[in-house]
């Protein structure tokens, strides 16, 4: 799949946003290593902290399904501009996808292309807590 068409899939999946508060929609298009997309919107809580990304939301789902192996992750956003995934969906994309790619797309047909690295660098993971549990033995 390309990243034009992920892309495309995930403008589907903004306009699904329920977003009453912010009026920022947000679809995700999430491209497993089985081939399989998952697709997230946006979805707000008057309790804004129960408010899910639309990140978090296609993450969720495809592992719901048993999927826990992505490839690429599309993100589209209704500012017109780039959007990139906020902190906590930096930390649960690090859980499924250290190697993988971040496809950003904007309004002017413009696309941005990342490794998941360079957006989060030094991501808490695994590998942390076993340094943590091989100092305590």
């Amino acid at each position: 799949m390309t990243n034009i068409e992920l892309l495309e899939i995930a403008k589907n999946a903004r306009e699904k946003a329920y977003v009453p508060y912010s009026h920022f929609q947000v679809g995700a298009a999430l491209l497993t290593k089985s081939g399989k997309v998952y697709t997230g919107c946006n979805v707000e809580n008057a309790s804004y902290g129960a408010t899910n990304c639309a990140e978090r939301t296609a993450i969720f789902k495809a592992v719901s399904e048993g999927e826990q192996q992505f490839d690429k992750i599309a993100i589209v956003s209704s500012s017109g501009e780039f959007t990139f995934p906020c902190g906590i969906c930096r930390q649960v994309i690090a859980e499924f996808m250290k190697d993988g790619e971040i496809i950003l797309g904007n309004d002017q047909g413009e696309i941005k292309t990342l490794q998941f690295k360079e957006v989060l660098p030094f991501a808490f993971t695994e590998a942390d807590l076993e340094i943590n549990r091989q100092k305590k033995e």
